[in-house]
Formats: C-alpha cells, sequence, structure tokens
C-alpha cells in the first residue's frame, strides 16, 4: 500500500492498512508528518475527533503517528509525487528525487495537495532573519514583539496563543472584516493584542534581523511597530497541477470518488479533503472514516483472498 500524504487521514490509513496485513508506504512533500495540521496549527485545540472533547494537533499528530507504527510504515519526506502510471496490476509512483515506489494499491490521501505559503509583498530577502510563515512551536517567541500579519484563522489563532507569552503582539489586516472564527476573533479584540485593520506591511526594518516594522494605513498613515518577529499568515497556494496530469478525474480542485473511495483509475482510491462526491463534509473526523473505507475496499486488490470486510479491531489481525 501506498499512501500519498501524511496528513491525519493518511496516519490512520497507515495503521489500517497494517491491520489489513500490508506492508505501507507514506510520501508527503512536507519535511515532516501530520500535514496541514504540523505545518498550520499544532498548538490549536481540536474539538470535533471523536472519544476526545480536546486535543491540541500536536497531540493528535503524535498519537496517529504511535497508532500508525504497529504497521511498521516507511517514511519518505520532502518528496513530491510527480508521477502516477497505474494498471490492472499494480502502480508505479515517481517521486521528485527520482525515486519509484512501486505498490499494488495507492491511496492518495493529499488535503490540498501540495501547498506553499502566500509571500509578504515587503518580505523579500527577509525569511530566516525573523520572517516566519508558520508558528509550529511557541516557545521561540517568549518576551518577543510580534507583528503577525494576515486575518484568517491562523493568524488569530496565533494572536490568541502568544499573547500570553509575548512582550507585544500587533495583527495587521488590509481589510476591517475577518475570515477567522469570530470565538477567536472575540478573544484577541478583548485582549492586548493591538489589531490595527484596513493596512498593511510595507517595509521590514533592521541590520542583520528583523527590529521593526513599517505599517501603512490605507488613509497614508505611517506606523511603526517593534518586531522581532513577523508571521505572515496570508494563507496559501495549493498546487495539485503533478495530481491533475496522473489521469485522476477531478470535480473543480478536488478527486471525484466514488462510495467505496475508488477513483477513475484502477487500484487508486482517495480520502480525506481532497476527495468529492454527493454531501461531501470536510472534517478530519469523516477523512478518518473514508480512509478505512479505502482501504478495506482495497484489501481484495492487495489479498484476492480477502473481503472487504475487515472483521473487529477489538478481535485482533
Amino acid at each position: 500500500m501506498l499512501i500519498v500524504g501524511a496528513g491525519p487521514a493518511g496516519l490512520f490509513g497507515a495503521y489500517y492498512a497494517g491491520f489489513r496485513g500490508m506492508s505501507v508506504t507514506l510520501v508527503d512533500s512536507l519535511p515532516e508528518i501530520g500535514g496541514q495540521i504540523s505545518a498550520l496549527y499544532p498548538e490549536k485545540a481540536i474539538l470535533d475527533v471523536a472519544g476526545f472533547p480536546v486535543i491540541k494537533g500536536r497531540e493528535l499528530v503524535h498519537a496517529l503517528i504511535e497508532q500508525a507504527s504497529s504497521a511498521n510504515p516507511t517514511y519518505l519526506l520532502d518528496r513530491t509525487a510527480n508521477a502516477l502510471t497505474a494498471t490492472e496490476d499494480g502502480v508505479v509512483m515517481g517521486l521528485d528525487d527520482g525515486t519509484e515506489v512501486h505498490a499494488k494499491v495507492v491511496v492518495i490521501t493529499a488535503g490540498i495537495g501540495k501547498f506553499t505559503p502566500r509571500p509578504l509583498p515587503a518580505g523579500d530577502g527577509w525569511e530566516d532573519k525573523g520572517l516566519v510563515f508558520f508558528v509550529p512551536d511557541f516557545d521561540p517567541y517568549v518576551g518577543k514583539d510580534v507583528v503577525i500579519v494576515g486575518g484568517g484563522d491562523s493568524a488569530f489563532d496565533w494572536a490568541h496563543h502568544l499573547e500570553p507569552i509575548a512582550a507585544s503582539v500587533t495583527l495587521v489586516h488590509r481589510r476591517d472584516a475577518f475570515r477567522a472564527h469570530q470565538a477567536t476573533v472575540d478573544a484577541v479584540l478583548a485582549g492586548r493584542t493591538e489589531v490595527i485593520t484596513k493596512a498593511q506591511v510595507t517595509a521590514l526594518l533592521g541590520d542583520d534581523r528583523v527590529e521593526k516594522v513599517e505599517i501603512t494605513t490605507n488613509d497614508g498613515e505611517v506606523l511603526v511597530r517593534p518586531a522581532q518577529a513577523v508571521v505572515a499568515a496570508l494563507g496559501f497556494i495549493a498546487d495539485l497541477s503533478a495530481m491533475k496530469d496522473w489521469g485522476v478525474e477531478f470535480e473543480k480542485r478536488q478527486i471525484k470518488v466514488d462510495t467505496a473511495m475508488r477513483t477513475n483509475l484502477p487500484r487508486v482510491f482517495a480520502a480525506g479533503d481532497i476527495t468529492e462526491y454527493d454531501g461531501k463534509v470536510r472534517l478530519i473526523a469523516v477523512g478518518f472514516g473514508e480512509v478505512a473505507t479505502a482501504i478495506n475496499n482495497a484489501a481484495p486488490l492487495v489479498f484476492p483472498d480477502q473481503g472487504v470486510f475487515p472483521g473487529h479491531s477489538s478481535e485482533g489481525s
């Protein structure tokens, strides 16, 4: 079994493939396991995973990795799957480093595809000098002045979590309306974070590292704020071009699947946010069920003497 995408659905799929007796390899373009959760919101509280009233993103990923370890999976990280050949007998996946992975079945759990952060126009040349796009760990920001650019969930989540530990937090957004969850917006507005709207960061200032930022309002007023860290939370650009070259049928930006999570290609299944079908709901909880459906329907292709139904995990494998 080859799984493309090492986020929550992919990790649970790895466990389930092992439960069905398969060897399993996961490929991911990110350098770490966990997909968007690890890259974007590892400290965010997740409230809609069955059995956990609340669990942080990082804790969920760690638990999924531990669960998947029973399958002894092989991880091929920081590599992009860019070519796929599917036949009635098997699948060959080509990676951008020249590696070829041969599998009997592929399950695509690639979320929104390969993604890269949207650049901050004023941030050219400041990466690794105080400008970052993700905040996977809060500890480096203790006692620092932090400027966050953006108005979405990530921007407000990071502002909310950094406010108690940073020397100051300033959030800059080009509009006075926000895309973030209203409860988080209300919490940030009620705290000590300075929220500057109808404005943009127009310059990062400092010698070897960022020391302050220049903010220009729509009215032309120029403000300067201290900043040893600037977080550009401007969203990301999803790249599905490689997958679209594989011959998989898409509906807009998602892969079309049937009720067994089969794509139009032989031996190629998909699950999680990357999929589309009538009534689709994009939740982590739904992705878990979809990838279990995909693995179980793939099992007879790997082991012709097996059926789709796996038996119950409480009965042993």
